[in-house]
């Protein structure tokens, strides 16, 4: 008997270095995967003859990641919706991880993180991440993450944030709606390479740290008010 569909969307901008193979893995899994929206933020580079050539649904607009998922989303066909990255790739068995979780529409799962790359210190990082989903189920954007459309919906959908929507939708979300997967998502690590680990990572927590500081100054003049 076939189960629930799901559509997967992906925010892109001149990714035309990463996004063949994570389309080649989607595109094995047709018996899953009724969709693969492409929701384009402006590319210069190859992404979009990319996208077309492996029969991908694109979606074209202004860059900012939230803008680009929530126009992805208004035209997924499926109540099950996949987020990802577009320098994500997945195992070959994604699908089997997958599958399980679709039997609870009111909770979302997240993949958990792994870097393209051999350096200890991108194991380092990757336990860090681990130890800050457990604590505070606080998954990014680059771990995938798999949602019903009701869900969704209840939570306001996707924040129309050029960044840190992720966190936001988290944030959305809260512990209990949050569960890890049996998934591994694995991003590029370039930027990690070029900035250096620790740096990259320390810029990351400002930017969270950042997010979170004003997003409490929000809610308490919305109190104020």
């Amino acid at each position: 008997m076939v189960g629930p569909r799901l559509s997967v969307v992906i925010p892109t901008l001149n990714e035309a270095a990463h996004l063949p193979a994570l389309l080649a893995s989607l595109t094995r899994a047709p018996d899953l995967v009724a969709a693969v929206i492409i929701s384009d933020g402006g590319s210069t580079d190859a992404t979009i003859p990319i996208a077309r050539a492996a029969g991908a649904l694109l979606v074209e607009g202004a860059a900012g990641r939230g803008g680009q998922f929530r126009r992805g989303i208004a035209r997924a066909p499926t109540p099950w919706l996949f987020l990802l990255h577009a320098d994500s790739s997945l195992k070959p068995d994604w699908p089997a991880a997958i599958r399980p979780h679709l039997n609870t529409p009111r909770r979302a799962g997240y993949g958990r993180l792994r870097f393209a790359s051999a350096d200890p210190r991108a194991r380092l990082l990757e336990a860090g991440v681990w130890l800050r989903c457990a604590l505070f189920r606080l998954p990014y954007g680059d771990q995938g993450l798999l949602i019903h459309r009701d869900l969704l919906d209840a939570i306001g959908g996707m924040p129309d944030l050029p960044l840190m929507e992720d966190v936001a939708l988290a944030r959305g979300l809260g512990r209990q709606r949050l569960a890890q997967m049996n998934l591994v998502v694995t991003t590029d690590a370039s930027a990690y390479v070029r900035d250096g680990w620790f740096r990259r990572a320390a810029g990351n927590l400002w930017r969270l740290a950042r997010h979170c500081a004003s997003s409490a100054a929000i809610r308490a003049a919305d109190y104020r008010r």
